[in-house]
């Protein structure tokens, strides 16, 4: 039966003016699933702003592909792998990060970095779920650490987030970074009579319908749609691709991800403008007895396609053949613009890739979420916290706030010897790119601020993306995003997908910042109910030379700035939902110009060599970053809250809340810090304390009366909590 629906079917009948076959509609279910298609979304991404100076390729390519000068281009991509690591978390994500370590093969680049971004439900109780979480967990970070050390390509950083509305369930992002000469850009000129190759892993049974079972809620524990990895194949294949792009032997490639070949050669005959003919009986099989929808719609892991010529296959073979890699000459390329599936030299399927690539849209309803105006009527705001120390502690060991060692300890993060910050050093991953250049990138979401305001929630996730990368001395180039929500024909589901649209149109557009790809994933919702709205957004930046790398952890004799305001913004804040288990209350909001003015500010001190360190407050608020950049370099610190610039109602809300644009500036040259500060028009800021290795503890008073004092090791002991959590539940 067609997993397509009766108004599908009746727009197929009417463009091909006739019934489509049996194993026609087979191959469209996989490529007009929601996961692929993006039949939902597609209207509203169009709204998003994709061109630039630097962007060479934007979203609808398997990479985006940015130039950073001097003959060198950088791609990017994101992918999830939400129901298959739910399901099976190893291989689910392990087969994560192949399919976005392909994307970027695809561009011509070698992958150099790998990034995660993580969603589970609490991992600190012990009833069952929890103790499903923490499984999820474990081995989710086993798989992705597995597969990218088995490879050589170094996962450099990522995020982590714990909310119950992920209970039985999870969300894994993986994002890669690529490198390439710009010269080596594919052109993709392809011609009537060329060859279409595919090479890597045998094409299997695992992972059929798999773009499928990410396009319905997850009910059952299909495991037959998860794919199985293997990372030295895929390593090979790497090598390989390579090989050939610097032999200049491909015209075009694309890897095999959701909907198998179905869904590649559909994707990129309607690229090229070409037709495409294939051969089933040619491609190499794990079972000879599997039917053609089989062979069509596998999603078995670690394939490319390749399109060349006749005159460079022989070296394209000779390649393939020094690596062990399996491969098959499956067809040509044809003048027509059609995907023609034979069997046996007999034509079983014949779409045309216009009408194949491109399901009909869906234009879905929207409803302002009930639950909004629920939780405004509902809720007092919880009782005033005395016992300041008590709060701090109990910060430092939320498993969304404390370091992430136990995570990142399991991760192969030098390999390649590009990475410069390791992770825990500084606020975002820097990379070397080899020309006296650096990358920087860093993937950020806030699930909690946007289940309370998506729009505001958004917001705050693209200017803590960004101001990380500024705290690195990065100047911000491009964004990526993956949309994550639960069922898009629900209206109030929809409308929260729209206003997180909305806000990174608005963002973007007035940062000049464009969006150079991303993912949309519906659908992620279980029989306990759906998650939080949970857009992650990635931001890249450049830095031009190695005189503006600057890391987070405070140093010996620095003075304390703060740039940027304070205000009683704690809705969705990991105090109210950690400490008190408040739901509510006002989101952070954004103010653009004073973002934008902030970040640059930040960035004129690094050039100006004023910074020794500096840290954004974003999760838990000014006092947790403190206390980080403390940890980090092992000083004490010293804080007088006078000097903070608020307009908070709560001595606790100063130390706690998370609003946005702020920055925490650690400097030996006070004096000229100031002056510098003080010559931009607009800009508040204020000297707030001092650093130093003789000082154990991290002290905030107020007119002479502590309010924080708390010992290193006691901050030590709490901020490494999940090496406990982990360690103690094998």
């Amino acid at each position: 039966m067609s997993i397509l629906t009766e108004q599908e079917i009746r727009y197929l009948e009417s463009k091909l003016k006739r019934k489509p076959k049996a194993r026609e509609l087979d191959m469209l279910g996989a490529e007009w699933s929601e996961h692929c298609s993006y039949k939902s979304s597609k209207k509203y991404i169009r709204l998003l702003p994709t061109t630039g100076l630097r962007v060479i390729t934007g979203p609808g390519n398997d990479a985006g592909v940015l130039d950073v000068g001097d003959g060198y281009i950088v791609t990017v991509h994101i992918e999830s792998h939400n129901h298959p690591s739910a399901v099976e978390p190893y291989g689910g994500a392990a087969t994560g990060v192949g399919g976005v370590l392909r994307d970027i093969i695809s561009a011509g680049s070698r992958p150099i970095a790998i990034l995660d971004a993580l969603r589970f439900s609490p991992i600190t109780g012990k009833d069952a779920s929890s103790s499903k979480s923490r499984w999820l967990f474990r081995k989710i970070v086993q798989g992705i650490g597995d597969y990218g050390n088995c490879i050589g390509i170094p996962t450099v950083g990522g995020e982590l987030e714990f909310d119950p509305s992920f209970e039985d369930y999870c969300l894994v992002d993986v994002a890669s970074i690529g490198l390439a000469q710009r010269t080596k850009i594919i052109s993709s000129n392809v011609k009537s009579g060329d060859l279409i190759i595919l090479a890597g892993g045998s094409t299997g049974r695992d992972g059929i319908h798999g773009a499928s079972f990410a396009s319905e809620v997850l009910e059952d524990q299909n495991r037959s749609a998860v794919q199985v990895p293997d990372p030295f194949l895929e390593k090979l294949l790497i090598e390989a691709t390579i090989e050939t792009v610097e032999a200049g032997l491909i015209k075009t490639m694309k890897d095999l991800g959701g909907g198998g070949l179905s869904c590649c050669l559909s994707e990129t005959s309607d690229y090229l403008r070409k037709g495409l003919e294939i051969e089933l009986t040619n491609i190499h099989l794990k079972d000879r007895n599997m039917s053609p929808p089989e062979i069509m719609i596998s999603e078995s892991q670690e394939r490319m396609l390749y399109i060349t010529d006749y005159f460079r296959f022989e070296k394209l073979k000779s390649i393939f053949e020094k690596y062990e890699i399996p491969y098959s000459l499956i067809g040509k390329v044809k003048n027509h613009q059609n995907v023609v599936v034979k069997l046996k030299e007999k034509v079983i399927a014949s779409l045309p890739s216009n009408i194949f690539a491109h399901a009909p849209l869906i234009d879905r309803e929207m409803k302002r979420p009930d639950y909004l105006d629920k939780l405004k009527k509902c809720l007092e705001l919880p009782i005033e916290t005395t016992d300041l120390d008590k709060a701090m502690l109990q910060m430092l060991s939320n498993p969304t706030v404390a370091n992430k060692r136990w995570v990142y300890q399991q991760y192969d993060h030098e390999v390649g010897l590009r990475t410069i910050s390791k992770p825990g050093h500084a606020d975002a991953s820097v990379l070397r790119l080899g020309d006296g250049k650096f990358i920087s990138v860093k993937l950020d979401g806030n699930s909690k601020h946007c289940y309370l305001d998506p729009y505001q929630g958004t917001l705050g996730c693209l200017s803590e993306a960004c101001r990380n990368i500024v705290c690195t001395g990065a100047t911000p180039i491009a964004i990526i995003d993956h949309l994550q929500f639960a069922r898009p024909d629900d209206p109030q589901v929809f409308w929260t997908f729209v206003q997180s649209i909305n806000a990174i149109r608005d963002f973007c557009e007035f940062m000049n910042l464009p969006v150079v790809g991303g993912k949309v994933s519906f659908y992620n919702e279980t029989s306990k109910g759906s998650i939080k709205p949970s857009p992650v957004i990635g931001s890249i930046g450049l830095i031009e030379t190695d005189s503006y790398l600057v890391e987070s952890s405070l140093r010996d004799q620095d003075s304390i700035f703060i740039v940027g305001t304070t205000a009683d913004e704690m809705g969705g804040s990991e105090y109210y939902e950690y400490c008190h288990q408040f739901v509510g209350g006002v989101v952070p909001k954004l103010d653009l110009e004073v973002d934008r003015l902030n970040s640059d500010a930040i960035l004129q001190l690094i050039k100006a060599g004023l910074v020794d360190s500096v840290h954004d407050c974003s999760k838990g608020g000014l006092g947790i970053a403190l206390c980080e950049m403390a940890v980090q370099g092992q000083v004490g610190v010293s804080v007088n809250i006078n000097g903070i610039l608020n307009s908070c109602s709560r001595l606790e809300n100063i130390l706690f809340s998370e609003s946005h644009s702020r920055y925490i500036v650690g400097t030996r040259d006070a004096t000229n810090m100031k002056r510098t500060l003080s010559n931009i028009k607009g800009l508040s800021f204020s000297e707030i304390g001092s650093a130093s290795k003789d000082n154990n503890h991290i002290y905030f008073h107020r007119n002479e009366e502590k309010v924080v004092n708390i010992t290193m090791s006691d901050m030590i002991d709490k901020y490494y909590i999940l090496d406990k959590i982990m360690d103690n539940n094998t």
